[in-house]
């Protein structure tokens, strides 16, 4: 197994990799990472080859800790961790990581750290790299929990799923006049956004609106703005990411709460699913309600009235 550091003579290797791949995600696209400001990270994207043939991938970073610099999955993503194919067996999976070990040893590394993506993301699903890391010495950073429901035949199949109350709130966002529809108002959308996680969690988003505008410039077919309007103004939206062929992530979620009294995420995330459903996918991912594994109750309990249910996203750290 021999590990090549990335370069732009591999580009559309890389990203071919990444669509053909068993859970590759838009996270681990060359075209995301090239929205950071080229000083930001230290990037260490790997990619492994076997006889002359790429196997995997390792969108990865170095990061400097009190004990010394760890190579972690990369900080701008996330997550991501080795990528494989779907022919991957438990035996590729076992050669990967000892060859990692040996890279990040002979890089002078403390350690190994990545996050993995939810098994939603996967082709084929299997934990056959999880496992590789542990019987090497691997243990759990942390387990987050991440919100996420099938998408099924039907919408109705899915409202079924929504609590009654759920279903109830949806209808009155109906009987209002709310209308949920695809929008480019990033605008409109980033102030409602900035003002709420300021007021209620006192963060800033994670990208500022200059970012925004840059992914969706180099990422168009790849993220969505689904707004809820009265009229002509947005009162709530989400932020869509189609992460692969089978998974979008709801990245970010925000309303006018002036006008929560409607309930306009009820209906705007009904419309999603549907939109969803009609082109196909078989996962909606709400995101974290976990942070550092101390749940947010209120939002758990909000995203499982739409039928959700929360599922590992697992940080694996690994000392060397």
């Amino acid at each position: 197994m021999e590990i090549v550091e990335y370069n732009e003579t591999y580009r559309n290797l890389w990203e071919q990799f990444v669509d053909d791949s068993n859970n590759g995600t838009l996270f681990a696209y060359q075209k995301f990472f090239d929205y950071h400001p080229k000083d930001r990270f230290k990037h260490r994207h790997l990619m492994f080859f076997e006889r002359g043939k790429l196997v995997a991938i390792c969108p990865a970073a170095e990061v400097k800790r009190e004990d010394g610099v760890w190579l972690v999955s990369h900080p701008g993503a996330s997550f991501d961790g080795i990528i494989t194919s779907t022919r991957s067996g438990i035996s590729e999976a076992l050669k990967l990581v000892d060859a990692l070990i040996k890279f990040a040893r002979q890089e002078g590394y403390k350690g190994i750290e990545l996050t993995r993506p939810p098994w939603i993301y996967y082709k084929l699903p299997e934990n056959h790299i999880d496992f590789a890391l542990f019987v090497s010495g691997g243990i759990y950073k942390k387990r987050e929990l991440t919100s996420v429901v099938r998408l099924y035949n039907s919408i109705d199949e899915n409202l079924r799923l929504f609590k009654t109350t759920a279903r109830t709130a949806m209808r009155k966002a109906k009987k209002s006049g709310i209308k949920v529809e695809i929008t480019n108002k990033w605008d409109e959308f980033y102030t409602l956004l900035e003002r709420n996680l300021k007021l209620r969690h006192g963060v800033k988003p994670t990208h500022t609106l200059s970012e925004i505008y840059k992914l969706t410039s180099l990422l168009p077919d790849k993220i969505i703005l689904f707004g809820a309007f009265v009229e002509e103004k947005m009162i709530a939206g989400s932020t869509i990411f189609i992460c692969n062929k089978q998974t979008l992530l709801s990245f970010y979620i925000t309303q006018d709460y002036d006008h929560q009294n409607l309930r306009p995420l009820n209906l705007t995330f009904a419309e999603i699913m549907r939109w969803g459903i009609n082109r196909g996918y078989s996962w909606l991912d709400f995101g974290t309600y976990t942070l550092n594994n101390i749940p947010n109750l209120g939002l758990a309990r909000f995203k499982e009235s739409l039928g959700a249910r929360g599922i590992f996203r697992d940080t694996i750290i690994l000392k060397l």
